[in-house]
Protein backbone atom coordinates (compact mmCIF):
# COMPACT_ATOMS: atom_id res chain seq x y z
CA UNK A 1 0.00 0.00 0.00
CA UNK A 2 1.23 3.49 -0.80
CA UNK A 3 1.97 5.70 2.21
CA UNK A 4 -1.46 7.33 2.35
CA UNK A 5 -0.63 9.51 5.36
CA UNK A 6 2.00 11.48 3.42
CA UNK A 7 -0.65 13.44 1.53
CA UNK A 8 -1.31 16.19 0.52
CA UNK A 9 1.73 17.13 -1.55
CA UNK A 10 3.33 20.57 -1.77
CA UNK A 11 0.54 21.81 -4.06
CA UNK A 12 -2.16 20.68 -1.66
CA UNK A 13 -3.08 17.71 -3.87
CA UNK A 14 -4.20 14.24 -2.84
CA UNK A 15 -3.15 12.55 -6.06
CA UNK A 16 -5.22 14.37 -8.71
CA UNK A 17 -7.61 15.81 -6.13
CA UNK A 18 -7.53 18.91 -3.93
CA UNK A 19 -5.48 21.95 -4.85
CA UNK A 20 -6.45 25.61 -4.77
CA UNK A 21 -8.92 26.87 -7.39
CA UNK A 22 -9.92 30.26 -6.02
CA UNK A 23 -10.00 33.96 -6.99
CA UNK A 24 -6.61 35.69 -6.95
CA UNK A 25 -7.72 37.76 -3.95
CA UNK A 26 -7.71 34.63 -1.76
CA UNK A 27 -4.31 33.19 -2.69
CA UNK A 28 -2.32 35.37 -0.27
CA UNK A 29 -4.71 34.60 2.60
CA UNK A 30 -4.56 30.86 1.91
CA UNK A 31 -0.77 30.93 1.71
CA UNK A 32 -0.62 32.79 5.02
CA UNK A 33 -3.08 30.33 6.56
CA UNK A 34 -1.02 27.35 5.38
CA UNK A 35 2.22 28.82 6.68
CA UNK A 36 0.69 29.64 10.07
CA UNK A 37 -0.96 26.23 10.33
CA UNK A 38 2.27 24.39 9.58
CA UNK A 39 3.99 26.51 12.23
CA UNK A 40 1.42 25.84 14.96
CA UNK A 41 1.40 22.14 14.11
CA UNK A 42 4.95 22.11 15.53
CA UNK A 43 4.30 24.70 18.26
CA UNK A 44 3.99 23.01 21.64
CA UNK A 45 2.41 26.08 23.25
CA UNK A 46 -0.39 26.12 20.65
CA UNK A 47 -0.88 22.36 20.87
CA UNK A 48 -1.00 22.48 24.67
CA UNK A 49 -3.67 25.21 24.54
CA UNK A 50 -5.70 23.16 22.07
CA UNK A 51 -5.40 20.01 24.19
CA UNK A 52 -6.52 21.99 27.23
CA UNK A 53 -9.57 23.36 25.41
CA UNK A 54 -10.48 19.92 24.06
CA UNK A 55 -10.29 18.46 27.57
CA UNK A 56 -11.65 21.19 29.83
CA UNK A 57 -14.12 22.99 27.54
CA UNK A 58 -15.13 20.35 24.99
CA UNK A 59 -15.07 17.37 27.36
CA UNK A 60 -12.73 15.03 25.50
CA UNK A 61 -12.04 12.21 25.31
CA UNK A 62 -15.52 11.12 24.27
CA UNK A 63 -16.48 7.58 25.35
CA UNK A 64 -16.21 4.43 23.27
CA UNK A 65 -19.45 2.66 24.19
CA UNK A 66 -20.23 -1.00 23.54
CA UNK A 67 -23.74 -1.38 22.08
CA UNK A 68 -24.76 -4.81 23.35
CA UNK A 69 -28.44 -4.58 22.43
CA UNK A 70 -27.62 -3.59 18.85
CA UNK A 71 -25.25 -6.55 18.73
CA UNK A 72 -28.13 -8.82 19.69
CA UNK A 73 -30.49 -7.21 17.17
CA UNK A 74 -28.02 -7.28 14.29
CA UNK A 75 -25.91 -10.37 14.94
CA UNK A 76 -22.25 -10.39 13.94
CA UNK A 77 -19.36 -8.53 15.58
CA UNK A 78 -19.04 -6.52 18.75
CA UNK A 79 -20.38 -3.02 18.09
CA UNK A 80 -18.53 -0.03 19.52
CA UNK A 81 -19.85 3.52 19.27
CA UNK A 82 -17.48 6.48 19.23
CA UNK A 83 -19.67 8.98 21.05
CA UNK A 84 -19.05 12.31 19.36
CA UNK A 85 -22.66 13.11 20.26
CA UNK A 86 -21.36 13.57 23.82
CA UNK A 87 -18.82 16.20 22.76
CA UNK A 88 -19.79 19.71 23.88
CA UNK A 89 -22.35 21.24 21.46
CA UNK A 90 -23.45 17.72 20.48
CA UNK A 91 -21.17 16.69 17.62
CA UNK A 92 -17.62 16.31 16.36
CA UNK A 93 -17.70 19.82 14.85
CA UNK A 94 -16.26 21.52 17.93
CA UNK A 95 -12.91 19.71 17.50
CA UNK A 96 -12.23 21.64 14.29
CA UNK A 97 -13.77 24.93 15.45
CA UNK A 98 -11.56 25.11 18.53
CA UNK A 99 -8.45 24.51 16.44
CA UNK A 100 -9.43 27.06 13.83
CA UNK A 101 -10.47 29.81 16.25
CA UNK A 102 -7.12 29.52 18.04
CA UNK A 103 -5.45 29.75 14.63
CA UNK A 104 -7.55 32.77 13.66
CA UNK A 105 -6.37 34.55 16.79
CA UNK A 106 -2.75 33.86 15.79
CA UNK A 107 -3.54 35.40 12.39
CA UNK A 108 -5.03 38.49 13.99
CA UNK A 109 -8.44 37.99 12.37
CA UNK A 110 -11.21 39.76 14.29
CA UNK A 111 -14.32 38.39 12.55
CA UNK A 112 -15.45 34.80 11.93
CA UNK A 113 -17.78 33.41 9.28
CA UNK A 114 -19.01 29.88 8.66
CA UNK A 115 -21.44 27.85 6.60
CA UNK A 116 -23.73 25.22 8.06
CA UNK A 117 -26.19 22.58 6.91
CA UNK A 118 -27.62 20.70 9.88
CA UNK A 119 -26.55 23.58 12.09
CA UNK A 120 -24.07 21.62 14.21
CA UNK A 121 -21.06 23.36 12.66
CA UNK A 122 -22.83 26.68 13.00
CA UNK A 123 -23.51 26.01 16.68
CA UNK A 124 -19.90 24.97 17.25
CA UNK A 125 -18.62 28.09 15.48
CA UNK A 126 -20.99 30.34 17.44
CA UNK A 127 -19.84 28.63 20.63
CA UNK A 128 -16.13 29.28 20.11
CA UNK A 129 -16.86 32.85 19.04
CA UNK A 130 -18.81 33.41 22.24
CA UNK A 131 -15.95 31.91 24.24
CA UNK A 132 -13.37 34.23 22.65
CA UNK A 133 -15.53 37.32 22.15
CA UNK A 134 -15.48 37.37 18.34
CA UNK A 135 -18.32 38.50 16.04
CA UNK A 136 -19.75 35.62 14.05
CA UNK A 137 -21.87 35.30 10.89
CA UNK A 138 -23.24 31.91 9.90
CA UNK A 139 -24.65 31.30 6.40
CA UNK A 140 -27.41 28.69 6.26
CA UNK A 141 -29.72 27.65 3.43
CA UNK A 142 -33.31 28.77 3.99
CA UNK A 143 -34.55 25.16 3.70
CA UNK A 144 -32.10 24.12 6.42
CA UNK A 145 -33.20 27.08 8.56
CA UNK A 146 -36.71 25.61 8.37
CA UNK A 147 -35.81 22.01 9.17
CA UNK A 148 -33.17 22.83 11.80
CA UNK A 149 -35.01 25.52 13.77
CA UNK A 150 -33.58 24.37 17.12
CA UNK A 151 -29.99 24.92 15.99
CA UNK A 152 -30.87 28.30 14.47
CA UNK A 153 -32.12 29.45 17.87
CA UNK A 154 -29.03 28.03 19.58
CA UNK A 155 -26.73 29.99 17.24
CA UNK A 156 -28.63 33.22 17.84
CA UNK A 157 -28.67 32.58 21.58
CA UNK A 158 -24.86 32.31 21.44
CA UNK A 159 -24.68 35.72 19.74
CA UNK A 160 -24.19 34.70 16.11
CA UNK A 161 -25.92 36.34 13.17
CA UNK A 162 -27.61 33.65 11.07
CA UNK A 163 -28.05 34.70 7.43
CA UNK A 164 -30.60 32.56 5.54
CA UNK A 165 -29.61 31.88 1.92
CA UNK A 166 -32.51 31.94 -0.54
CA UNK A 167 -30.59 31.06 -3.72
CA UNK A 168 -30.39 27.68 -5.44
CA UNK A 169 -31.76 24.73 -3.49
CA UNK A 170 -31.42 26.76 -0.26
CA UNK A 171 -29.20 24.11 1.35
CA UNK A 172 -25.54 23.56 2.27
CA UNK A 173 -23.98 24.15 -1.16
CA UNK A 174 -25.71 27.51 -1.41
CA UNK A 175 -24.69 28.50 2.11
CA UNK A 176 -21.08 27.65 1.23
CA UNK A 177 -21.30 29.78 -1.92
CA UNK A 178 -22.43 32.80 0.11
CA UNK A 179 -19.75 32.29 2.76
CA UNK A 180 -17.10 32.15 0.04
CA UNK A 181 -18.40 35.43 -1.44
CA UNK A 182 -18.24 37.08 1.98
CA UNK A 183 -14.68 35.86 2.50
CA UNK A 184 -13.51 37.19 -0.87
CA UNK A 185 -14.85 40.64 0.09
CA UNK A 186 -13.55 40.71 3.69
CA UNK A 187 -10.47 38.49 3.67
CA UNK A 188 -8.20 41.03 5.40
CA UNK A 189 -10.24 40.97 8.61
CA UNK A 190 -12.18 37.71 8.41
CA UNK A 191 -11.35 34.06 8.99
CA UNK A 192 -13.64 31.50 7.37
CA UNK A 193 -14.04 28.42 9.56
CA UNK A 194 -14.92 25.82 6.92
CA UNK A 195 -16.84 23.03 8.60
CA UNK A 196 -15.70 20.00 6.65
CA UNK A 197 -12.70 18.56 4.80
CA UNK A 198 -13.65 20.54 1.69
CA UNK A 199 -12.55 23.76 0.04
CA UNK A 200 -9.14 24.97 -1.14
CA UNK A 201 -5.85 23.85 0.39
CA UNK A 202 -5.00 23.93 3.31
CA UNK A 203 -8.58 23.49 4.64
CA UNK A 204 -9.02 19.76 3.82
CA UNK A 205 -5.68 18.91 5.45
CA UNK A 206 -6.23 21.22 8.41
CA UNK A 207 -9.78 20.11 9.21
CA UNK A 208 -8.76 16.44 8.88
CA UNK A 209 -5.91 16.97 11.33
CA UNK A 210 -8.11 18.71 13.90
CA UNK A 211 -10.68 15.92 13.58
CA UNK A 212 -8.11 13.10 13.79
CA UNK A 213 -8.43 13.22 17.56
CA UNK A 214 -11.48 10.98 17.02
CA UNK A 215 -9.58 8.07 15.49
CA UNK A 216 -6.57 8.56 17.77
CA UNK A 217 -8.82 8.18 20.81
CA UNK A 218 -10.45 5.06 19.35
CA UNK A 219 -7.04 3.40 18.99
CA UNK A 220 -6.18 4.15 22.58
CA UNK A 221 -9.59 3.26 24.02
CA UNK A 222 -10.08 -0.04 22.19
CA UNK A 223 -6.51 -1.13 22.82
CA UNK A 224 -6.41 -3.16 19.61
CA UNK A 225 -7.24 -2.62 15.97
CA UNK A 226 -10.92 -2.99 15.05
CA UNK A 227 -11.85 -5.02 12.01
CA UNK A 228 -13.98 -2.26 10.52
CA UNK A 229 -14.66 1.46 11.05
CA UNK A 230 -17.88 2.98 9.70
CA UNK A 231 -18.83 6.65 9.35
CA UNK A 232 -21.29 8.77 7.40
CA UNK A 233 -19.94 10.98 4.62
CA UNK A 234 -21.31 14.31 3.39
CA UNK A 235 -18.37 16.65 3.11
CA UNK A 236 -16.71 13.99 5.23
CA UNK A 237 -15.04 15.52 8.30
CA UNK A 238 -16.15 12.99 10.93
CA UNK A 239 -15.21 10.17 8.55
CA UNK A 240 -11.81 11.69 7.77
CA UNK A 241 -11.20 12.22 11.47
CA UNK A 242 -11.90 8.62 12.44
CA UNK A 243 -10.39 7.05 9.28
CA UNK A 244 -7.10 8.93 9.05
CA UNK A 245 -5.31 7.31 12.02
CA UNK A 246 -6.17 3.90 10.50
CA UNK A 247 -5.33 4.43 6.82
CA UNK A 248 -2.00 2.61 7.05
CA UNK A 249 -3.41 -0.23 9.16
CA UNK A 250 -4.20 -2.57 6.28
CA UNK A 251 -6.24 -5.00 8.36
CA UNK A 252 -8.81 -2.33 9.24
CA UNK A 253 -11.61 -1.97 6.68
CA UNK A 254 -12.97 1.56 6.33
CA UNK A 255 -16.55 2.22 5.15
CA UNK A 256 -17.97 5.64 4.29
CA UNK A 257 -21.75 5.86 4.00
CA UNK A 258 -23.29 8.49 1.74
CA UNK A 259 -26.90 9.69 1.60
CA UNK A 260 -28.82 7.56 -0.89
CA UNK A 261 -31.86 9.83 -0.53
CA UNK A 262 -35.04 8.80 -2.35
CA UNK A 263 -33.64 6.98 -5.41
CA UNK A 264 -30.70 6.75 -7.81
CA UNK A 265 -32.19 9.47 -10.03
CA UNK A 266 -30.28 12.74 -10.43
CA UNK A 267 -31.49 15.23 -7.84
CA UNK A 268 -32.77 12.58 -5.44
CA UNK A 269 -29.56 11.58 -3.64
CA UNK A 270 -26.12 12.81 -2.46
CA UNK A 271 -23.94 9.93 -3.67
CA UNK A 272 -20.99 12.06 -4.80
CA UNK A 273 -18.42 9.26 -4.63
CA UNK A 274 -20.47 6.37 -5.96
CA UNK A 275 -22.37 8.31 -8.65
CA UNK A 276 -20.33 11.49 -9.26
CA UNK A 277 -17.35 12.41 -11.40
CA UNK A 278 -14.23 14.57 -10.85
CA UNK A 279 -14.63 18.33 -11.16
CA UNK A 280 -14.08 21.60 -9.31
CA UNK A 281 -16.29 22.53 -6.36
CA UNK A 282 -15.69 25.24 -3.76
CA UNK A 283 -12.03 25.65 -4.60
CA UNK A 284 -10.88 22.05 -4.93
CA UNK A 285 -10.89 19.20 -7.43
CA UNK A 286 -12.96 16.33 -6.12
CA UNK A 287 -15.80 13.98 -6.94
CA UNK A 288 -19.11 15.80 -7.29
CA UNK A 289 -22.56 15.37 -8.74
CA UNK A 290 -22.73 17.24 -12.02
CA UNK A 291 -24.58 17.24 -15.32
CA UNK A 292 -22.94 18.76 -18.41
CA UNK A 293 -20.56 20.74 -16.23
CA UNK A 294 -23.26 22.11 -13.91
CA UNK A 295 -23.53 21.07 -10.27
CA UNK A 296 -26.56 18.81 -9.89
CA UNK A 297 -29.43 19.19 -7.49
CA UNK A 298 -29.27 16.89 -4.46
CA UNK A 299 -31.57 15.47 -1.82
CA UNK A 300 -31.19 13.98 1.63
CA UNK A 301 -33.49 14.16 4.63
CA UNK A 302 -30.25 14.83 6.53
CA UNK A 303 -29.24 18.48 6.14
CA UNK A 304 -25.61 17.74 7.03
CA UNK A 305 -25.26 15.24 4.17
CA UNK A 306 -27.18 17.30 1.61
CA UNK A 307 -24.12 18.40 -0.38
CA UNK A 308 -23.15 17.65 -4.01
CA UNK A 309 -19.44 17.03 -3.36
CA UNK A 310 -17.02 15.52 -0.89
CA UNK A 311 -13.61 16.24 0.60
CA UNK A 312 -10.77 15.66 -1.89
CA UNK A 313 -8.97 13.19 0.37
CA UNK A 314 -12.06 10.98 0.31
CA UNK A 315 -11.87 11.11 -3.50
CA UNK A 316 -8.25 10.00 -3.25
CA UNK A 317 -9.12 7.20 -0.82
CA UNK A 318 -11.87 6.03 -3.17
CA UNK A 319 -9.58 5.84 -6.19
CA UNK A 320 -6.78 4.20 -4.17
CA UNK A 321 -9.24 1.58 -2.94
CA UNK A 322 -8.43 2.27 0.70
CA UNK A 323 -12.00 3.20 1.68
CA UNK A 324 -15.23 1.56 0.52
CA UNK A 325 -18.03 4.05 -0.10
CA UNK A 326 -21.64 2.91 -0.12
CA UNK A 327 -25.00 4.58 0.45
CA UNK A 328 -28.18 4.32 2.53
CA UNK A 329 -31.55 5.82 1.63
CA UNK A 330 -33.83 8.09 3.63
CA UNK A 331 -36.21 5.37 4.81
CA UNK A 332 -33.42 3.13 6.11
CA UNK A 333 -31.81 6.08 7.91
CA UNK A 334 -35.10 6.84 9.69
CA UNK A 335 -35.47 3.17 10.61
CA UNK A 336 -31.96 3.17 12.10
CA UNK A 337 -32.66 6.47 13.92
CA UNK A 338 -35.60 4.77 15.65
CA UNK A 339 -33.83 1.45 16.27
CA UNK A 340 -30.78 3.00 17.91
CA UNK A 341 -33.01 5.07 20.19
CA UNK A 342 -35.01 2.03 21.30
CA UNK A 343 -32.09 -0.38 21.64
CA UNK A 344 -29.42 1.86 23.16
CA UNK A 345 -31.17 4.96 24.52
CA UNK A 346 -29.24 7.14 22.06
CA UNK A 347 -31.02 9.66 19.84
CA UNK A 348 -28.46 9.88 17.05
CA UNK A 349 -28.23 12.55 14.37
CA UNK A 350 -29.78 11.66 11.03
CA UNK A 351 -26.28 11.97 9.57
CA UNK A 352 -24.96 9.28 11.93
CA UNK A 353 -28.08 7.20 11.34
CA UNK A 354 -26.84 6.49 7.80
CA UNK A 355 -23.76 4.80 9.28
CA UNK A 356 -25.92 2.87 11.75
CA UNK A 357 -28.22 1.77 8.93
CA UNK A 358 -25.34 0.39 6.85
CA UNK A 359 -24.03 -1.49 9.90
CA UNK A 360 -27.47 -2.98 10.64
CA UNK A 361 -27.78 -4.22 7.05
CA UNK A 362 -24.30 -5.76 6.88
CA UNK A 363 -23.35 -6.90 10.40
CA UNK A 364 -24.17 -10.55 9.73
CA UNK A 365 -22.25 -10.76 6.46
CA UNK A 366 -18.72 -10.91 7.89
CA UNK A 367 -18.54 -13.80 10.40
CA UNK A 368 -14.75 -13.56 10.83
CA UNK A 369 -14.84 -9.92 12.00
CA UNK A 370 -14.91 -9.34 15.77
CA UNK A 371 -14.98 -5.58 16.38
CA UNK A 372 -16.74 -2.79 14.49
CA UNK A 373 -16.53 0.89 15.42
CA UNK A 374 -19.28 3.27 14.30
CA UNK A 375 -18.70 7.02 14.50
CA UNK A 376 -21.78 8.42 16.22
CA UNK A 377 -20.97 11.84 14.84
CA UNK A 378 -23.72 13.86 16.51
CA UNK A 379 -26.87 13.84 18.58
CA UNK A 380 -30.33 13.95 17.06
CA UNK A 381 -32.24 16.51 19.14
CA UNK A 382 -32.17 18.76 16.06
CA UNK A 383 -33.79 16.05 13.93
CA UNK A 384 -36.65 14.84 16.15
CA UNK A 385 -39.27 17.25 14.80
CA UNK A 386 -38.30 16.54 11.17
CA UNK A 387 -38.39 12.76 11.71
CA UNK A 388 -41.79 13.10 13.39
CA UNK A 389 -43.08 15.14 10.44
CA UNK A 390 -41.72 12.69 7.85
CA UNK A 391 -43.05 9.68 9.75
CA UNK A 392 -46.52 11.22 9.95
CA UNK A 393 -46.42 11.89 6.19
CA UNK A 394 -45.55 8.26 5.47
CA UNK A 395 -48.28 6.97 7.80
CA UNK A 396 -51.01 9.38 6.62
Amino acid sequence: MQALKQWPDARGRFGEFGGRFVPETLHAALTQLEEQYRAVAQDEEFQAELRSELKDFSGRPTPLTRATRLEKAWGGPRIWLKREDLNHTGSHKLNNCLGQVLLARRLGKKRIIAETGAGQHGVATATVCARYGLPCVVYMGAEDVRRQALNVYRMRLLGAEVRPVESGAKTLKDATNEAMRDWVATVDSTHYIIGSVVGPHPFPMMVRDFQSVIGEEVKEQLGRLPDRVIACVGGGSNAAGIFYPFVEDESVKLVGVEAGGLSSEIGEHCRSLSAGSPGILHGARTYLLQTEGQVSATHSLSAGLDYPGVGPEHSFWKDSGRVIYESVGDKDAIKAFQEVARCEGIIAALESSHAYAWASQNAGKFPDEKDWVICSSGRGDKDVAEVERLTEEVNS
